[in-house]
């Protein structure tokens, strides 16, 4: 146990007394002494009471640049200089921060945006540590930047900023810094194919009742007349929408953009063309009165030319995409009909919230008689016993 900077046997437990294991610098790798006592403070620097009070006043905007440095008397974080803005942050930005770098001192430089956040203006926060100064410099200046921070406040940093030279930490070299931060990672040959795959890949989901799409769709252009109803569908000023594919134009064109009832819906459909069908569909579920929005793709059936049934199914993935990313309709169901006579309440409301299956279980096998079977019979084969004649 240490008591006291000591080390001594705990009493009673019949331990051994300790020995303090002294270490050894290596032969090899020569251990400096002020790498030693830089390691040892690593933790115990702390900002000056001057710095404190200076950091807090500067928090409000009236100072562009705040230079702090450790000093060696004390060993603690003090303010090394200061700079008023005159301009905006960037055309002053090289002036300032390059006129109070020193080529061999190590510094912590906090440069002030133009932006600001919820807690008040945005800070750059630079550390500079120049590869000819001291490594005992070094080894202090990183191991008090979690120290800087934590006395300045974190939320108030926008972005950090390390340099060894000066282009490091230069105008340039800042927004080279912010370039390769939103930059994505880098990946290799194999990672890079195998990302394109993903993204290429059709996403299936096998059921009984699924429906896939094996080919990517066609994407006709939307007509203005188009894209303005389906806003007002968005709003809510309109209902139903009913689109169609011009198969010579190859666009997508509006045929109706109006209010109607549920029991309207059916009439709006054509029986002899295809069409795309955008419908609120109000009701009540489990006590909530909803609108939903309902996607209806009306095919009749062999009535429509072969060129048209392709079209229209081909189109019809890309359209929903449309509208859903762009519009930001958020379609509860998509539906696919033959006859229009298909669409009543009853069936747009059981295909909005289908019915869950019922839970059926497993076939329990009876258990057989309880109690004594008697006893167990010994049957022979003919000839293996010997029976009286």
């Amino acid at each position: 146990m240490r008591v006291g900077g000591r080390v001594r046997a705990v009493a009673g437990r019949g331990l051994a007394q300790p020995r303090l294991l002294r270490s050894r610098p290596s032969p090899r790798f020569p251990l400096n002494s002020s790498i030693i006592q830089a390691m040892s403070h690593q933790t115990g620097i702390v900002a000056s009471q001057d710095l404190r009070d200076f950091l807090g006043r500067a928090r409000g905007g009236d100072v562009r640049l705040i230079k702090i440095a450790i000093d060696d008397g004390t060993e603690m974080l003090v303010l090394a200089d200061e700079r008023r803005p005159e301009q905006a942050w960037d055309a002053e930005y090289d002036a300032l921060v390059q006129s109070v770098l020193e080529p061999e001192q190590p510094c912590y430089l906090l440069y002030r945006l133009d932006s600001q956040n919820p807690q008040g203006h945005e800070w750059l926060f630079i550390t500079w540590c120049p590869d000819s100064s001291p490594v005992r410099q070094k080894m202090l200046y990183a191991a008090t930047r979690a120290t800087v921070k934590k006395e300045f406040g974190g939320g108030h940093i926008k972005e950090e900023l390390y340099g060894t030279e000066k282009e490091e930490v230069s105008l340039s070299g800042y927004k080279k810094h912010i370039k390769l931060s939103n930059a994505p990672n880098p990946l290799t040959a194999a990672e890079a194919e195998l990302q394109k795959l993903k993204l290429n890949e059709v996403k299936t989901d096998i059921s009984v009742d699924s429906k896939q799409q094996t080919l990517q769709g066609v994407s006709f252009p939307i007509q203005e007349r188009a894209l303005q109803a389906l806003q007002r569908f968005s709003k809510g000023e309109v209902n139903y929408v009913q689109l169609s594919v011009d198969l010579d134009k190859e666009t997508i064109n509006l045929e109706h953009a109006k209010k109607i009832s549920v029991a309207e819906l059916p009439r709006c459909v054509p029986e002899d063309a295809a069409r795309y069908h955008f419908f609120i569909f109000p009701h009540s579920h489990e006590g909530d009165r909803l609108e939903s929005t309902v996607f209806i793709y009306s095919m009749p059936g062999y009535k429509c030319s072969i060129k048209e049934r392709m079209l229209y199914s081909s189109c019809k993935g890309p359209l929903i995409d449309t509208v859903e990313q762009k519009l930001g309709l958020d379609i509860a169901r998509k539906i696919e009909i033959e006859n229009r006579d298909e669409l009543t309440e009853d069936f747009l409301y059981e295909e909005v919230h289908p019915k869950q299956h019922a839970y059926k279980p497993a076939f329990a096998k009876p258990r057989g008689p309880t109690g004594k079977r008697g006893v167990k019979r010994i049957t022979k084969s003919p000839g293996e016993g010997g029976g009286d004649d």
